[in-house]
């Protein structure tokens, strides 16, 4: 009985590794575009009902320092750490700390949005998306 070379079993697990990181990678994009619609859905729901963006600002990842941005929209989760701007994108409102954005203000890009924020958190952190929009129109309903 002849023992398997190694090179071809880490050849193996390579593509195998390789296979699950695409197969992630589709997945989550697949997510993030249905996320989008969700989102482009909730913007122009607010704007029928007249539900008016606020300015949006950022917190420092310490929790201590909160900074003004150049971004307006609703914030997604009462603790004001994520929100959809009036331009449709979703945002993480959390920042290094910095003497700059004290000053200047914080500039947030834009992330792929999840269907389920907080999602890998600690019990009770994650918020399904569309709950979270619901919230934000005023839905007391809403999970």
């Amino acid at each position: 009985m002849s023992t398997p070379d190694p090179a071809s079993w880490r050849e193996q697990r390579r593509e195998a590794a390789a296979v699950h990181a695409e197969a992630l990678e589709r997945r989550q994009l697949a997510e993030s575009a249905r996320a989008r619609g969700l989102i482009a859905e909730f913007v122009s729901e607010a704007q029928a009902r007249g539900v008016e963006p606020t300015p949006l600002r950022a917190r420092s990842y310490d929790g201590r320092h909160r900074y003004r941005t150049d971004l307006r929209g609703w914030y997604l989760r009462r603790d004001e750490s994520v929100a959809v701007g009036d331009d449709g994108e979703f945002y993480v409102l959390s920042v290094p700390a910095s003497l700059r954005s004290a000053l200047r203000g914080a500039s947030v890009p834009p992330r792929d949005p999840p269907l389920v924020i907080g999602a890998g958190g600690k019990d009770g952190e994650s918020l399904d998306l569309p709950v979270a929009l619901a919230r934000a129109l005023g839905d007391d309903r809403a999970g």
